[in-house]
């Protein structure tokens, strides 16, 4: 027996394989992080720093090195600045649309969508491709985040892994969320929010994927130790030393969760009304990122500060250097900006931006507050750090996840109380709002987690119940040709194919899909036979089994039907049972039930 799927094994059943996977996925993300790190510092500095001449504030230093921002918005620049943001579309639009159309716009809905719909399967070009159109599309000044592309670079590297090692479905999708978690809690220092949000993000409703919680923790914890060896441990943003001693002042807070969710909604209808816009332009796909840049550029000649991540700008309203007035500028303009960057096809995610729409908003608030109550307002900055977390909480859906990040991310936890009410008020007032479309309501709407909710009605029912209703099976001889075996199967009606040897014992099974791959390959149809296409592990399923463990077989290994064989001779096929019958005979109980209750 090979070494590493003998180690496996024993892993499994000591309850450790998950874990020690999740530690490789930390490793690759923090690796993955780093390298995208300093790629996209690297382009910023050469383009928007040598070629623009685009010098704005930096996150992360102290409050004397900072200029005074207060009375205008214009900073230096070269006038070519307004040309990068176009080619790099441009270059971003040709590598996605050529090579990988998926890694289109934020990597987030990706990945969620692989969680949900492809059972947790990310094609290994993905993570790579998101990975230089992202750095291109960043570091020529486009209006987008790291998190979007580090989450699919951890996700795909996790599903790539699972799927090399002939993970089920399950547990591919646990690694794709142990990626996601490794690469955001390195990119932002932040080992709880990254896991958290990992775990959070997939739903509208607050739920969590309390499965991956642990491998998720476990890769953010490698990730984010190995990023800050080698870039340091202070938190991405430095902020006055905030604290909360004044409840009447939740009032005010109150209220500021309130906008933010509304204008989240706002931003949401922009950044999906724009993509609307560039989807129905008659030009190439792969065209489109340039044409947004472009547009990008235009709006950065009269508002610079929507280049970039902007985290510089943040810094500089948590010092108090920003006007009431270029605070609430920089809010819509930079709704605009991520909308054309993102929305026509750009690769980047939406977390930093959001985080500088909300931080500008709850300055402004912050601002507008001191003015009309300044009783009540302790610290009108307090607000910038509040309105980061309250407005991406309100237009993600992930409160708890935001408000960990953002105290992580800034190193303050004085503010815990008035984070908590904002990110909740955010979200509640609007809960159908979300910029990442790819969400589900809930576990229960998840085909991910089809079936997990029939054991109560199934529990104590025996597959031989449902014997009558199970599937002639379609035996194939182990030494049948191919032209045969599609002869055979042609008018079956059973999804699976149990091939058996002399004595009609059951030696391994293959589908349709294994015949596709098998037909993809350049080898004549005549040479290939039944035992060649064949899988040797068989998940099967005796007749005294309960219908509940037959229901994990089939939601654990993603599959749409089940041989059921003999007690005492496991190679013997009775019928074939599938997942419908299942669910059928589920909605059955389910009315019963109902009848009986209401009678």
């Amino acid at each position: 027996m090979p070494l590493v799927p003998k180690i496996l094994r024993l892993l499994e059943r000591t309850g450790f394989r998950l874990l020690i996977l999740a530690v490789l996925v930390g490793i690759v993300a923090g690796s993955g992080a780093l390298a995208f790190y300093f790629a996209t510092n690297a382009v910023e500095h050469l383009t928007l720093g040598k070629i623009g001449n685009f010098h704005p504030p930096l996150e992360g230093t102290s409050e004397s090195s900072f200029s005074n921002f207060i009375d205008n918005l214009s900073v230096p620049y070269r006038w070519c600045l307004f040309l990068l943001p176009a080619i790099g579309g441009l270059i971003s639009g040709w590598l996605v649309y050529t090579f990988a159309p998926e890694a289109e716009g934020h990597g987030t809905d990706g990945a969620i969508e692989a969680f949900h719909r492809k059972g947790g399967v990310i094609r290994g070009r993905v993570p790579i491709i998101k990975t230089i159109a992202s750095v291109v599309t960043i570091g020529t000044g486009g209006s987008a985040g790291r998190e979007g592309p580090i989450a699919q670079i951890g996700a795909g590297f996790g599903s790539f892994v699972a799927t090399k090692l002939g993970l089920s479905a399950q547990d591919r999708r646990i690694l794709l969320l142990a990626g996601m978690a490794g690469g955001i809690g390195a990119t932002f220092r932040s080992p709880l929010g990254g896991a958290l949000f990992a775990v959070e993000v997939l739903y509208r409703d607050p739920e969590f994927e309390h499965e991956g919680l642990i491998p998720c923790i476990i890769s953010s914890i490698i990730a984010y130790s190995l990023f800050g060896a080698v870039t340091g441990w202070e938190p991405l943003l430095d902020t006055p030393l905030f604290r909360f001693d004044k409840p009447p002042e939740l009032l005010l807070y109150l209220v500021l969760g309130v906008a933010c969710a509304l204008f989240g909604v706002v931003y949401v209808k922009v950044f999906y009304g724009m993509r609307d816009i560039f989807r129905k332009l008659p030009m190439p796909n792969w065209l489109k990122p340039a044409v947004g840049g472009l547009a990008l550029g235009i709006l950065a000649m009269f508002i610079p500060q929507v280049l970039g991540s902007g985290y510089g700008w943040v810094q500089a309203a948590l010092y108090g250097k920003m006007a009431l007035w270029v605070m609430l500028v920089i809010a819509l303009a930079k709704v605009v900006a991520t909308s054309l960057t993102i929305s026509s096809g750009g690769s980047g995610g939406v977390f930093a931006p959001s985080l500088v729409i909300g931080a500008m908003l709850g300055g402004t608030f912050g601002a507008t507050a001191e003015i009309l109550f300044p009783a009540l307002v302790q610290d009108p900055r307090a607000y910038v750090l509040v309105g980061m977390a309250g407005f991406f909480a309100g237009v993600a859906n992930a409160p708890v996840a935001t408000l960990i990040m953002v105290s992580e991310l800034t190193g303050n936890y004085g503010l815990l109380a008035p984070l908590m009410l904002v990110c909740v008020i955010a979200m509640i007032v609007m809960r159908k709002n979300s910029i990442y479309e790819k969400q589900v309501a809930c576990r229960f709407d998840s085909p991910a987690h089809l079936g997990d909710f029939v054991i109560d009605i199934l529990e104590g029912i025996q597959v031989k119940s449902l014997a009558r209703k199970g599937r002639k099976p379609t035996l194939i001889p182990e030494g049948m040709t191919l032209p045969e075996i599609l002869n055979r199967i042609a008018a079956a009606k059973t999804t699976y194919y149990p091939v058996v040897n002399e004595e009609g014992l059951m030696t391994g099974i293959f589908s349709m899909t294994d015949i596709r791959r098998i037909l993809n390959e350049d080898i004549p149809p005549t040479l290939v036979i039944a035992r060649d296409i064949a899988t040797r592990t068989v998940i099967t399923a005796t007749p005294e089994e309960h219908l509940t463990d037959v229901m994990k077989k089939l939601t654990a290994r993603n599959l749409d039907e089940i041989p059921v064989v003999e007690t005492d001779v496991p190679e013997k096929v009775l019928y074939m049972l599938s997942r419908r019958t299942l669910l059928a005979h589920y909605a059955e109980q389910m009315e019963k039930t109902k009848k009986d209750f209401q009678d």
